[in-house]
């Protein structure tokens, strides 16, 4: 490990973490000298990784064009974009892209509808595997000994009520998504909200990622939750399949 790159990614975070800071909030998360914290600060901020607004100190919209070129440069972005857009059009809830990087899964493009609630998401940021149904269903296409090395490195933390936080239980669950080709979120990541997630997975059989419709408790329930919108995320998910594997 470069332990001065190291540092400098955590100071973004920590940023990132509390909107913003001054330089003694700052240097009280961290073990280095005033002096040292301010020298990151500065170096960020002259290479606009971040801004200083008086004496706080925000993240800079320069990560911004590292992002966006990340995510552009991701094939199954530019092959699911616009189904998981007209997805968000024709059922009036909130639609989401994911993929797997590192352990953990990262929104890459989401839309909503008419209908849409609001939640804590948004695009890049990072969720756990085992407590959606977007990452379930990717989940269930990784290898045995792939789940449990990102079992491993994030464990299992519970979020709410619903969470599975058992090895056993998540792979028994791991094995229904299998059979039955489709995941479902019931609160187990946000109180309130329900999911319905398919994988997407290439010629090779291969998981790309995974597409979701989510939406409240109030309105995803019985057929409507269990069979209309796992056939309406199965279409698009043919159509992306057929764009990554033919494009």
């Amino acid at each position: 490990m470069v332990k001065t790159a190291r540092t400098t990614f955590r100071i973004l975070e920590t940023i990132k973490a509390k909107d913003e800071v001054t330089l003694t909030e700052l240097t009280n998360e961290f073990t280095l000298s005033k002096s040292s914290i301010h020298n990151y600060l500065k170096t960020l901020e002259h290479d606009g990784y971040v801004v200083r607004e008086g004496n706080t100190y925000r993240v800079g919209l320069r990560l911004l064009d590292l992002g966006g070129y990340a995510r552009y440069k991701e094939p199954i972005y530019q092959s699911a974009k616009e189904e998981v857009t007209k997805l968000a059009e024709e059922t009036g809830e909130m639609t989401n892209l994911l993929v797997e990087e590192h352990g953990r899964g990262i929104y890459l493009h989401r839309a909503n509808g008419e209908q849409a609630v609001t939640s804590d998401s948004y695009i890049g940021h990072r969720v756990y595997l085992h407590n959606t149904a977007l990452g379930q269903a990717i989940l269930a296409h990784l290898p045995n000994e792939r789940v449990d090395e990102i079992i491993d490195r994030h464990g299992l933390p519970k979020t709410t009520e619903n969470t599975i936080t058992d090895r056993d239980e998540l792979f028994d669950q791991l094995e229904r998504v299998r059979e039955e080709g489709v995941a479902f979120d019931d609160e187990a990541r946000l109180v309130g909200l329900r999911c319905v997630a398919k994988p997407i997975v290439n010629k090779e059989g291969e998981i790309e990622g995974a597409i979701s419709i989510s939406g409240p408790t109030s309105r995803f329930q019985d057929e409507h939750y269990q069979t209309v919108l796992p056939k309406k995320l199965e279409s698009a998910a043919n159509v992306i399949e057929l764009n990554i594997n033919y494009t």
